[in-house]
């Protein structure tokens, strides 16, 4: 303060001094410096500030973990080829129990190139009862767990199981070698068998064929010791756990997993067309480092089944046929640094249409507040003039 009250002259000077936001001697990359600075003395914080920057970082914030979940998935691309390679065989995964007797039942396997090959030889048969598999209104009882393994009672022998079917879990899990689960024990007391579970891997011609599964002394020719069997045994009822051609991959998805079908009649048949299409499930481009691919097959399937007369033959028929296609998906995710530059540009994103949506905002409200303050005034004048 100098003798008037006033502040010095020295003191005035460094109130207004503008110097500390220029470049300082000895330090030249200041002169480049593309982020203007403001005094905190000329700066205000707002509520409507507040509020956008609130809003704004939740939409970042979603906008972040949408990208994250899209990057963990991967992107999937579908491709269709025709199948260049030679194969020969087929395998055939089953897994099915029929209100039968496994003794008064016949499996076997009859393809286009003539062959016909004795399934139940190669194939597991455990007696079961069918209370075990199915309520009384005729659901699965059984099952699957929350990790898509099939529930016996028994437990599998090795973990096994892909959770979401995601290309990368499908393709890692399925380079593991899964095994079939136990058959439920049959009660100690009052537990007779009167179903058949039948389950295993099969290898087939890779060529059209029929899998089916008939009544003992029924359709086919067994020779002299074969035995006719009553036509008031005859149950075809069945349920389908697993039906899958090629690797043994238990909790991939296919349209038949946990199918119940009720017999209505003694003389009743089911008929399951299958269009086989060969896949391929890739991580990464085929020829990248890294990349990893298995081999499987999908189908389709159309059903049928009603009664046939006795002069027909009554079971469960699986026609199936190879498709000349291959399908190839392929999963892709992009790299690291890829998915910080899209971060980076979201969020930049974000707070540049915040930043002009707050200026925007605030522009609107201070036009509405100057229209309303003219017409206060207006309305003020006329009264004065009135009252003159």
């Amino acid at each position: 303060m100098n003798g008037y009250g006033y502040p010095s002259e020295k003191h005035h000077h460094h109130e207004l001094d503008e110097d500390p936001f220029a470049p300082k001697s000895g330090k030249i990359f200041q002169a480049f410096d593309a982020f203007p600075k403001t005094k905190s003395q000329y700066t205000t914080r707002t509520s409507g500030g507040g509020k956008w920057t609130v809003a704004m970082s939740l939409i970042a914030l979603i906008l972040f973990w949408a990208e994250l979940s899209r990057w963990w998935r991967g992107t999937e691309e579908h491709t269709f080829a025709v199948e260049k390679g030679v194969a020969r065989t087929l395998d055939i995964n089953l897994d099915i129990v029929v209100r039968m007797r496994c003794a008064d039942l016949h499996v076997n396997v009859q393809d286009a190139a003539g062959d016909r090959i004795l399934a139940a030889e190669r194939l597991t048969r455990d007696p079961t009862m069918w209370v075990q598999w199915v309520d009384g209104k005729g659901v699965h009882r059984l099952g699957r767990d929350v990790q898509g393994r099939v529930v016996t009672g028994e437990g599998w022998v090795e973990d096994e199981g892909f959770g979401e079917e995601h290309v990368h879990d499908i393709v890692a899990l399925g380079r593991k070698k899964a095994k079939w689960a136990k058959t439920p024990k049959l009660p100690p007391r009052g537990g007779q068998a009167d179903s058949c579970r039948i389950y295993g891997s099969l290898e087939l011609n890779k060529v059209q064929g029929d899998f089916h599964i008939t009544a003992r002394g029924h359709g086919y020719l067994e020779g002299g010791n074969a035995q006719h069997l009553d036509h008031s045994a005859f149950n075809f009822s069945h349920i389908i756990s697993e039906l899958s051609f090629g690797p043994f991959l238990p909790s991939l998805s296919n349209p038949l997993d946990r199918t119940v079908n009720l017999a209505s009649h003694h003389f009743h048949r089911f008929q399951y067309f299958l269009s086989i299409v060969p896949t391929t499930y890739s991580v990464g481009r085929p020829g990248e480092m890294g990349s990893q691919s298995i081999f499987t097959n999908q189908y389709a399937v159309t059903e049928q089944s009603h009664p046939v007369s006795e002069r027909n033959i009554p079971g469960i028929f699986f026609k199936y046929d190879i498709e000349p296609i291959l399908l190839n998906i392929v999963e892709t995710r992009d790299s690291v640094f890829k998915f910080l530059v899209k971060v980076v540009n979201i969020v930049s994103g974000v707070l540049v249409a915040g930043h002009w949506g707050y200026r925007l905002t605030d522009w609107f409200q201070e036009v509405i507040g100057k229209r309303r303050a003219r017409r206060s005034e207006g309305v003020l004048g006329a009264k004065g003039d009135d009252d003159e």
